[in-house]
């Protein structure tokens, strides 16, 4: 394991807690608010701006995105998410000390599938870590635009689907993929810096819809779902349209039985709690 791609672990585990800690502040200051509304985002962005406890949530929330694109401009977008995966397990143990309540267990099942995870990673880091090709610029543009597709489905059929916090989360997390995405082709330089408008714009809808979201669930819910959308996306596309490679033998093993356990983690802990 090389220095930068250690120095992009500590930068990405830094960040993922940061995130979650973020997540629990805006979702404790939104649930306060009156009901915001897709329909009237500008009002809707007045009265978050105007709350300081959600300006709080969302200061640490943009520092955990800074230390999150300076780790991508060091280590692979696969590498890097997988750590952030990792943050749901912290979400989750946030959460129960700042309400009070006990986890399930499902959600123990979850945190421990999140940090069995990390550890496997870590194991296989000894086989490398190479940051592998660029992608092709026209598989990547498809995959962005099947995932804003993907959310606006679910947004338009929210109202007969599932309930309003879930797919508010599940849209939020598809936002937030296609802005991680873009952020490691921005930092790769030159023309690909234009990627920096899908970057805002994701991360912008991503933030917004998971206020909406925090009216009507409870943070582990939807930062949940939001957070599991968000890092299997982008560990998948890294693989898949941005050519990183994975380890051979015994370590390439570990690498996807490390995707598998945090993607899985994610998953109990998304969904939502029944009693």
């Amino acid at each position: 394991m090389t220095g930068a791609t250690a120095i992009a672990i500590g930068l990405a585990a830094v960040s993922t807690t940061a995130t979650s800690v973020a997540y629990l502040r805006e979702h404790a200051a939104a649930a306060a608010m009156p009901p915001l509304s897709l329909r009237r985002p500008l009002p809707s962005v007045r009265l978050l701006v105007s709350d300081r406890r959600w300006l709080i949530g969302f200061a640490l929330e943009s520092v955990g995105f800074v230390l999150y694109a300076a780790a991508l401009g060091l280590a692979s977008l696969a590498l890097v998410q997988s750590i952030a995966a990792g943050g749901i397990g912290v979400l989750a143990y946030v959460t129960a000390r700042m309400t009070g309540r006990r986890l399930g267990r499902r959600e123990l099942a979850g945190v421990t599938l999140s940090v069995l995870g990390l550890l496997a990673l870590a194991a296989s880091l000894a086989g490398g870590s190479e940051e592998g090709g660029q992608g092709s610029l026209a598989w990547i543009l498809v995959w962005l635009g099947a995932s804003g597709g993907a959310a606006l489905l679910v947004l338009a059929l929210r109202s007969i689907g599932p309930a309003r916090a879930v797919a508010s989360g599940v849209a939020g997390g598809l936002f937030f993929s296609i802005g991680d995405i873009s952020t490691k082709i921005a930092t790769e330089g030159g023309p690909r810096v234009a990627f920096v408008l899908p970057l805002v714009l994701g991360y912008l809808l991503g933030t917004l819809l998971l206020q909406v979201g925090y009216q009507s669930g409870d943070a582990l819910t939807v930062a949940g779902i939001a957070t599991l959308l968000t890092n299997a996306l982008p560990i998948a596309a890294g693989t898949v349209v941005l050519d990183e490679p994975v380890p051979g033998g015994a370590y390439g093993g570990l690498r996807v039985l490390a995707f598998t356990a945090v993607t899985g983690g994610g998953f109990f802990l998304a969904r939502p709690r029944t009693s």
